[in-house]
């Protein structure tokens, strides 16, 4: 019997993203191979022909115009079949006119959901949590959202947070509370005495102290 300990492996932020073979609604894709030169978003939802989850995908693929323009490919997944997969994709183009112009794993072997700790028994031992993983293009694992079964993501806050990575690392900064594009933001604090006095003449930046500096960019 497969014990709690290998479905709870959870990869952790600075890991490379676990590769995998799939079979989506785009095809069969290998992971390592899709989206290259891209930032990828790789979310995971309980079940197809599901509320919370019909206005979540629907969230996604709505924004999908501006993940383009932040050079970002999404991808999803849940524990259903390819059938299943397919039926939910038009039953909602039908309904609402959204269309899920993504791919979705089939992942109705779990490997995917078990690879990525998707599947966290206290909560289900059957559907994935609504997990959103933030991956650069070299495949490293920038940041991790965990929601429950019962509450959906904030589009806002994926959008932002994916913003705030890519602005961070295109100009070592970093990104204070609630940041959005055009706030300042904040300088990287000294790291010895040389570069603690450079920063208390500095007059460039908004100094609070000379650990704490915020610029515009």
């Amino acid at each position: 019997m497969e014990t709690n300990e290998n479905i709870n492996v959870m990869p952790r932020i600075g890991d490379q993203a676990p590769d995998f073979e799939a079979v989506t609604t785009k095809g069969k894709i290998k992971f390592s191979e899709f989206a290259k030169d891209k930032w990828t978003i790789l979310f995971s939802h309980p079940a197809d022909f599901t509320p919370v989850c019909t206005t979540e995908m629907s969230g996604f693929a709505l924004n999908k115009d501006k993940f383009d323009v932040l050079n970002t490919e999404l991808m999803g997944l849940s524990i259903d079949s390819i059938h299943s997969h397919l039926a939910w994709v038009n039953n909602v183009k039908e309904k609402t006119g959204v269309y899920f112009d993504f791919p979705i794993i089939a992942d109705i072997d779990m490997k995917v959901s078990k690879l990525y700790g998707m599947l966290q028994p206290n909560e289900s031992e059957t559907a994935a949590v609504r997990a959103v993983f933030f991956i650069d293009p070299s495949k490293k694992i920038r940041l991790v959202m965990y929601y429950p079964l019962n509450v959906g993501r904030n589009m806002d806050e994926i959008l932002r947070a994916l913003e705030a990575l890519q602005v961070s690392d295109a100009n070592k900064v970093a990104m204070p509370l609630n940041w959005r594009n055009g706030d300042k933001v904040i300088v990287p604090p000294p790291k010895n005495l040389d570069e603690m006095e450079d920063r208390l003449n500095d007059d460039s930046c908004e100094r609070i102290d000379f650990y704490l500096c915020k610029r515009d960019l």
